[in-house]
């Protein structure tokens, strides 16, 4: 175990991130395992390195206000010491002296002890103009630094949606997300589940709209729970319940889940149908085909195959299905909130997406019987990704047409009629986007 500050450990998982692109989750989760910090101090952690995360563009854009160089200039390691620092000091409510003096040491800890005036300059100037931040007058740059998002996905946001849902979704992708399971109810109960979780330290109480969900408010690690290792539940977003219970709403006797691991939406509707169907789930990596036997096995579930297969690419193994879902690869920009590193994606690395979801869903559509059900969902909310790829579907495709979806979606959006999307900030939800099509020759 290395001995080593919450400070330190947010900083090292930071860098790691600047040096090696890593998962925020890896990242952090991997200089954790290595440490010998309290649970109060690895919570510290934790809160230091994705509020950081989080808000990189703005503690960036002050950095830049104070110093004579540019912030990419200045060397990772005093760059990110800096961003710990202006984080304490803007978001957190701690003693300012803390934040500065611990950011100093930090600097001298890393062997960059000339740089430590520095750093003290920037802090204390900070202080003195009492934390305030001049926004940029562009209405589009005021919202890239305010809610610490690139300029151009602000941009899109404010194109696809308008300036007042664009600010209610940017500001849902800072701060912690919610928490929801999606109960077994083949063996228990929202409420039953709750109780448990209660007993184990877990504050749960049943979702206000979903009984098959329940709403995590605090407590300590799930999967360290009896009811986690019964397979009472599986962690899920509701808008990805919603997806899996408008699929299971068609009642397939045969499924085909393209894209499944790591199984979340696959477990949800072999629940829904009683654990009666047959159930293909599929991914292209024969580490994540396991996670689906594993999921599938701790809750209970016996319907559901769990193969390796490419879902670009036809798999003569496969016959025709009741219903075929595909959850494509996409940009994610409907969990940022959970995955802040998704927003600093170069945006040329995302323009091949559509052609790649698009190609999906084509091979996809041969798996489906007369008669049968296709459906397409993503967790982002870029309409090219989304409604842009369905309408081309449809085009080349005449013998799909768009099908009615289940009625209890219009709780949470009224007019639902054959795709959906639901937006972070709008629907307390991960952003995402679902559309329904049937094969009618």
């Amino acid at each position: 175990m290395i001995n080593r500050t919450a400070r330190d450990l947010a900083l090292s998982a930071l860098l790691k991130m600047d040096k090696q692109g890593a998962y925020s989750n890896l990242a952090f989760d991997g200089m954790l395992s290595s440490s010998s910090l309290s649970p109060r101090d690895r919570d510290f952690a934790a809160k230091l390195f994705y509020g950081v995360l989080e808000t990189k563009i703005t503690l960036d854009y002050i950095i830049a206000s104070y110093a004579t160089m540019k912030p990419e200039k200045i060397s990772s390691d005093v760059r990110n010491i800096l961003r710990l620092g202006l984080y304490q000091i803007k978001y957190l409510d701690l003693e300012d002296f803390a934040a500065v003096n611990e950011s100093v040491n930090l600097v001298k800890l890393r062997g960059k002890k000339s740089a430590s005036g520095f750093v003290n300059a920037i802090l204390r100037a900070f202080l003195r103009d009492g934390k305030n931040i001049p926004l940029p007058e562009d209405p589009d740059e005021r919202l890239s630094v305010r809610f610490s998002c690139p300029v151009w996905l602000v941009r899109s946001f404010v194109g696809e949606y308008g300036r007042e849902t664009a600010e209610r979704i940017l500001e849902s992708q800072l701060g912690r997300p919610p928490l929801t399971l999606r109960v077994n109810t083949l063996k228990t109960s929202a409420e039953t589940l709750c109780a448990l979780l209660q007993q184990e330290g877990i504050e749960a109480v049943p979702h206000p709209q979903e009984q098959t969900c329940v709403e995590v408010l605090g407590g300590g690690a799930l999967t360290g729970t009896k009811a986690f290792a019964e397979g009472l539940f599986h962690v899920q977003d509701i808008s990805s319940q919603l997806c899996a219970r408008t699929v299971a709403s068609y009642a397939p006797r045969t499924l085909l889940d393209v894209c499944a691991a790591p199984g979340g939406k696959t477990f949800t509707i072999a629940e829904e149908l009683g654990d009666a169907a047959e159930i293909t789930a599929c991914d292209l990596h024969k580490k994540r085909v396991g996670l689906i036997k594993q999921g599938a096995a701790r809750l209970g579930l016996c319907s559901v195959d769990a193969v390796e297969s490419d879902a670009s690419k036809a798999n003569d193994r496969f016959g025709q299905f009741d219903a075929v879902l595909c959850d494509v690869p996409c940009s994610g920009f409907g969990v940022i909130r959970r995955k802040p590193e998704i927003k600093y994606k170069p945006q040329e690395s995302l323009q091949g997406l559509p052609a790649i979801q698009g190609n999906i869903l084509q091979t996809s559509a041969s798996y489906v019987k007369e008669g049968g059900m296709l459906i397409y969902s993503t967790c982002t909310i870029a309409k090219r990704e989304n409604e842009q790829v369905v309408d081309e579907f449809l085009r080349r495709n005449p013998a799909f047409v768009p099908a009615k979806l289940p009625g209890f979606l219009h709780q949470w959006v009224p007019d639902a009629v054959n795709r959906v999307t639901f937006l972070p900030g709008v629907h307390n939800s991960d952003g995402f986007f679902l559309a329904v099509f049937q094969k009618m020759r």
